[in-house]
Protein backbone atom coordinates (compact mmCIF):
# COMPACT_ATOMS: atom_id res chain seq x y z
CA UNK A 1 0.00 0.00 0.00
CA UNK A 2 1.28 3.20 -0.77
CA UNK A 3 1.26 6.01 1.97
CA UNK A 4 0.39 9.00 2.11
CA UNK A 5 3.15 12.51 1.62
CA UNK A 6 2.86 15.34 2.97
CA UNK A 7 4.29 18.39 1.69
CA UNK A 8 4.64 21.81 2.88
CA UNK A 9 4.65 25.09 0.53
CA UNK A 10 4.78 28.85 0.74
CA UNK A 11 2.59 31.05 -0.76
CA UNK A 12 2.00 35.07 -0.63
CA UNK A 13 -1.51 35.28 0.60
CA UNK A 14 -3.45 32.63 2.62
CA UNK A 15 -7.25 34.02 1.24
CA UNK A 16 -5.24 33.94 -2.34
CA UNK A 17 -4.38 30.06 -1.78
CA UNK A 18 -7.72 29.30 0.09
CA UNK A 19 -9.39 30.51 -3.12
CA UNK A 20 -7.32 28.70 -5.55
CA UNK A 21 -7.04 25.06 -3.56
CA UNK A 22 -10.11 25.12 -2.22
CA UNK A 23 -12.35 26.90 -5.12
CA UNK A 24 -10.55 26.67 -8.11
CA UNK A 25 -9.17 23.22 -7.45
CA UNK A 26 -12.11 21.81 -5.34
CA UNK A 27 -9.77 20.50 -2.49
CA UNK A 28 -11.20 19.52 0.60
CA UNK A 29 -9.51 21.42 3.63
CA UNK A 30 -8.69 20.37 6.70
CA UNK A 31 -6.66 22.15 9.85
CA UNK A 32 -5.74 25.95 9.23
CA UNK A 33 -4.39 29.17 11.43
CA UNK A 34 -3.56 32.55 10.60
CA UNK A 35 -0.29 31.07 9.17
CA UNK A 36 -1.40 27.72 6.87
CA UNK A 37 -3.97 25.74 5.95
CA UNK A 38 -4.23 21.71 5.57
CA UNK A 39 -5.54 20.47 2.09
CA UNK A 40 -6.47 16.94 0.75
CA UNK A 41 -4.60 16.91 -2.14
CA UNK A 42 -5.84 13.15 -3.63
CA UNK A 43 -5.12 11.34 -0.10
CA UNK A 44 -1.66 13.67 0.38
CA UNK A 45 -1.60 16.20 2.94
CA UNK A 46 -0.44 19.33 1.25
CA UNK A 47 -0.50 22.35 3.48
CA UNK A 48 0.21 25.71 2.23
CA UNK A 49 2.31 28.56 4.64
CA UNK A 50 2.50 32.18 4.67
CA UNK A 51 5.46 34.06 3.79
CA UNK A 52 4.67 37.43 3.83
CA UNK A 53 8.26 38.12 2.39
CA UNK A 54 6.86 37.16 -0.84
CA UNK A 55 4.95 40.01 -1.22
CA UNK A 56 1.92 40.16 -3.41
CA UNK A 57 3.85 40.70 -6.30
CA UNK A 58 6.21 38.25 -5.53
CA UNK A 59 6.18 34.60 -6.86
CA UNK A 60 8.67 31.59 -5.55
CA UNK A 61 11.29 31.51 -8.24
CA UNK A 62 11.73 28.84 -10.86
CA UNK A 63 14.10 27.05 -13.32
CA UNK A 64 12.30 25.23 -16.46
CA UNK A 65 14.28 22.42 -17.97
CA UNK A 66 13.43 21.15 -21.85
CA UNK A 67 11.63 17.73 -22.09
CA UNK A 68 9.97 16.56 -25.20
CA UNK A 69 9.96 20.05 -26.32
CA UNK A 70 8.40 21.60 -23.48
CA UNK A 71 10.10 24.08 -20.72
CA UNK A 72 9.03 21.89 -17.55
CA UNK A 73 8.83 24.16 -14.54
CA UNK A 74 11.39 23.14 -11.90
CA UNK A 75 10.75 22.75 -8.84
CA UNK A 76 7.16 21.38 -9.00
CA UNK A 77 5.25 19.05 -6.96
CA UNK A 78 2.06 17.13 -7.87
CA UNK A 79 -0.45 13.49 -7.96
CA UNK A 80 0.11 10.43 -10.78
CA UNK A 81 -3.62 9.64 -11.02
CA UNK A 82 -5.38 7.25 -12.69
CA UNK A 83 -6.44 7.90 -16.19
CA UNK A 84 -10.07 8.48 -16.15
CA UNK A 85 -9.72 10.74 -12.95
CA UNK A 86 -6.95 12.62 -14.59
CA UNK A 87 -8.97 13.32 -17.72
CA UNK A 88 -11.73 14.32 -15.67
CA UNK A 89 -9.73 16.79 -13.49
CA UNK A 90 -7.99 18.13 -16.64
CA UNK A 91 -11.80 19.56 -17.92
CA UNK A 92 -12.78 20.24 -14.92
CA UNK A 93 -9.43 22.76 -13.89
CA UNK A 94 -10.13 23.86 -18.14
CA UNK A 95 -12.45 25.80 -16.83
CA UNK A 96 -10.85 27.42 -14.05
CA UNK A 97 -7.33 27.68 -15.02
CA UNK A 98 -5.98 30.33 -17.52
CA UNK A 99 -2.60 29.82 -18.84
CA UNK A 100 -1.12 26.84 -18.30
CA UNK A 101 2.83 26.21 -18.47
CA UNK A 102 2.24 22.99 -20.14
CA UNK A 103 -1.94 22.56 -21.80
CA UNK A 104 -3.25 19.01 -20.98
CA UNK A 105 -2.32 16.92 -23.05
CA UNK A 106 -0.08 13.16 -24.20
CA UNK A 107 3.81 13.36 -23.55
CA UNK A 108 6.17 10.67 -25.12
CA UNK A 109 2.64 9.29 -27.02
CA UNK A 110 3.92 5.54 -28.32
CA UNK A 111 6.92 5.62 -26.52
CA UNK A 112 7.93 3.83 -23.15
CA UNK A 113 6.43 6.61 -19.90
CA UNK A 114 3.75 7.70 -22.22
CA UNK A 115 1.62 10.03 -20.13
CA UNK A 116 -1.11 12.33 -19.65
CA UNK A 117 0.62 15.65 -18.38
CA UNK A 118 -0.47 19.32 -17.51
CA UNK A 119 1.39 22.04 -15.65
CA UNK A 120 0.15 25.11 -14.00
CA UNK A 121 1.25 27.37 -11.50
CA UNK A 122 -0.86 28.64 -8.23
CA UNK A 123 -1.23 32.60 -7.56
CA UNK A 124 2.46 32.29 -5.47
CA UNK A 125 4.42 30.44 -8.55
CA UNK A 126 4.49 26.87 -7.27
CA UNK A 127 4.25 24.84 -10.27
CA UNK A 128 1.79 21.93 -10.19
CA UNK A 129 2.13 18.98 -12.29
CA UNK A 130 -0.37 16.66 -12.51
CA UNK A 131 -0.31 12.91 -14.91
CA UNK A 132 -1.33 9.48 -15.56
CA UNK A 133 0.31 7.01 -17.12
CA UNK A 134 -0.66 4.74 -20.02
CA UNK A 135 0.95 1.89 -18.28
CA UNK A 136 1.41 2.96 -14.56
CA UNK A 137 3.05 -0.57 -13.34
CA UNK A 138 5.41 -0.46 -15.89
CA UNK A 139 6.25 3.32 -15.97
CA UNK A 140 5.79 5.25 -13.03
CA UNK A 141 9.65 4.33 -11.75
CA UNK A 142 10.93 2.96 -15.04
CA UNK A 143 14.79 3.11 -15.62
Amino acid sequence: MLTPFHLAIQVRDLEEARMFYGEKLTLPQGRSSDSWIDYDLFGHQLVVHLNPDLGMNGQVPQISNPVDGHGVPVPHFGVVMEMDDWREFAERVRQVISGFVIEPGIRFEGQAGEQATMFFLDPSGNALEFKAFRDIAGQLFAT
